[in-house]
């Protein structure tokens, strides 16, 4: 009885084996095995996509694609293998084994010789008439501008299994729409690799990539770039930006950055150089973020324009002692006044009026501590210190810019604010996408909140254009516009302290002020002529701010 039970089991537990390997074979790994069979039955070979083209606001070419092949083989048809390794590694300048190896690849109906071989290459193979080699048109990136932009657009580079990538700015950002999808040819082959001429055979073009127009207008772009490499050459710089952006939108017409580098031959720059500084590193503001702090004020109605305060020496808090940036002291003092002067010891008195809870409030409001949305792949966010890290003289400090990382693209942004009434809007390189038979779509402007009152942008904007007027920098101004700014000017910290002879010098502004077509940022970083914002980053941005009134014609006041 027993031998038929343990027969009876033996039996049942193989039944169940059999099943379960059953259903692991036609349910669990059937997707892996029919895979593994059409490999076996079929040979598959890619046909790559040409990447779409990135498009000024004209809809003038920024970066297309130059004529370029793919050289590829047909191991069966090849027909004088050794004249025809000695041929394609002379034209092709590739090494004599290399060659042999790839076509003597087994079981292969298709092999890739090389990517990106210009038109006169390929013409030197065809007139070879070499059985069994081939061609197909792909893309290589060209920039008909040379390396205008280069840290807005990126580039084009082989990822870790050869295929092309887009990586940093635009090419990185809008990979996936610039890229399109690959064909495939596929073709059914016998056990020994060759194609069956009455088998299955099957090509599916490729699709192309979609087109993206940006904001950026060639015009400003080019200016902006001309003029900030000859203002770091003139102020004996180490680098600098500048973004130039439509306040009522977020559309970033201009945006320039230096040292820079060549798209077209990449890997022989420093790969630091491949991120945009305008996205990708901070710095302390200084007295450009005074505009800021006194619009958080005049919003919550702890200040006019007509308040005043004594400005008769130093400020000491928690043992520190804070002064003014030129060591002069104008005993009473307004909050218009406060901006003409850029007074560090008039600005505590605002943040003590607006209070720490308000102030950490309105940097919130303003965008800082979190990233802009921009569509650039390389935005780094600044954090804020926690709320229970900030010290008495942290807010002190924070209310002239210092102690306090933002990124420029944060800055204006922010600033923007004040130009456009008050509204906080989401910054955008991109206008719309095209796609290969012409439809469009089009990336609208993104309001994300309202952050101080229309009447309050007035006030303050105003209060900037006489502290333009009355400032350092007054003389530069182009005569018959009002334009509302703010000079800046921050000692940049080394080893836990701030190194006197190492400023940032900026100046951020609006034109016209009272119907502003540009909000603008202009920094100069380590500047040796002169330390101060008002002697060059001020001026570089007036000599750029006439040149645009006249582009957009914008006349001056009778």
């Amino acid at each position: 009885m027993w031998r038929s039970r343990l027969i009876f089991t033996f039996f049942l537990l193989w039944f169940f084996l059999v099943i379960g390997k059953l259903f692991y074979w036609q349910v669990l790994s059937y997707n892996k095995l029919a895979a593994a069979a059409d490999k076996q039955h079929f040979i598959s070979f890619t046909l790559p996509a040409l990447r779409g083209d990135i498009l000024a606001s004209d809809g003038s070419i920024l970066v297309t694609n130059q004529p370029a092949y793919l050289v590829w083989a047909e191991p069966p048809k090849v027909e004088g293998k050794k004249r025809l390794t000695d041929v394609l590694s002379n034209v092709l300048k590739m090494p004599q084994a290399s060659v042999s190896a790839i076509l003597d690849t087994s079981n292969a109906l298709w092999v890739p010789l090389a990517r990106r071989i210009d038109e006169d290459t390929v013409n030197t193979l065809k007139q070879q008439n070499l059985a069994g080699i081939g061609f197909e048109k792909m893309g290589k990136r060209y920039y008909p501008e040379a390396s205008m932009s280069a840290q807005i657009l990126g580039f084009v580079a082989s990822d870790n299994i050869g295929d092309d990538k887009g990586y940093f700015g635009i090419e990185g950002s809008y990979d996936k729409e610039l890229r399109g999808r690959d064909g495939f040819l596929r073709q059914e082959k016998d056990p020994y690799g060759f194609p069956i001429v009455i088998g299955e055979g099957e090509r599916i073009d490729p699709e192309n990539g979609r087109n993206v127009v940006l904001h950026i207008d060639k015009i400003v772009q080019n200016s902006i770039e001309t003029k900030l490499k000859k203002g770091i050459e003139k102020f004996g710089a180490k680098a600098g930006s500048i973004i130039v952006m439509e306040p009522a939108t977020g559309a970033i017409l201009g945006m320039a950055s230096y040292p820079s580098y060549d798209q077209s031959s990449f890997s022989e720059y420093d790969k630091e150089l491949y991120k945009n500084p305008t996205v990708a590193t901070s710095y302390e503001p200084g007295s450009t973020f005074k505009s800021i702090v006194m619009a958080s004020a005049i919003s919550e109605k702890v200040v006019t324009p007509q308040t005043e305060t004594d400005e008769e020496g130093p400020v000491k808090i928690s043992g520190y002692e804070i002064r003014t940036w030129d060591n002069k002291y104008r005993g009473r003092i307004n909050m218009t006044e406060i901006l003409q002067h850029s007074s560090n010891v008039g600005m505590v008195f605002v943040g003590e009026k607006l209070g720490k809870d308000k102030f950490l409030d309105y940097l919130e409001k303003f965008g800082f501590g979190q990233s802009t949305g921009i569509d650039l792949s390389d935005e780094q966010v600044p954090n804020l210190r926690p709320v229970n890290q900030w010290r008495e003289i942290d807010l002190a400090t924070a209310t002239f810019g210092q102690g306090i990382a933002v990124t420029p693209i944060q800055m204006i942004r922010a600033v923007a604010v004040l130009a456009n009434g008050g509204k906080l809007v989401e910054p955008h390189i991109v206008s719309k996408i095209i796609d290969s038979f012409g439809n469009e779509t089009e990336i609208k402007p993104k309001v994300i909140r309202q952050v101080i009152t229309p009447h309050g942008s007035k006030v303050i904007t105003e209060m900037l254009v006489q502290s333009v007027i009355g400032g350092e920098a007054h003389y530069k101004i182009p005569k018959g516009y009002r334009i509302a700014g703010k000079t800046g000017t921050a000692q940049i910290p080394v080893a836990g302290h701030y190194d006197e002879q190492k400023t940032i010098a900026s100046f951020v502004g609006y034109a016209p002020a009272d119907n502003p077509k540009f909000v603008m940022l202009v920094t100069i970083t380590e500047p040796t002529s002169s330390p101060w914002g008002s002697e060059t980053a001020a001026p570089l941005f007036m000599d750029i701010t006439s040149d645009l009134l006249a582009y957009y014609k914008i006349f001056p006041s009778p």
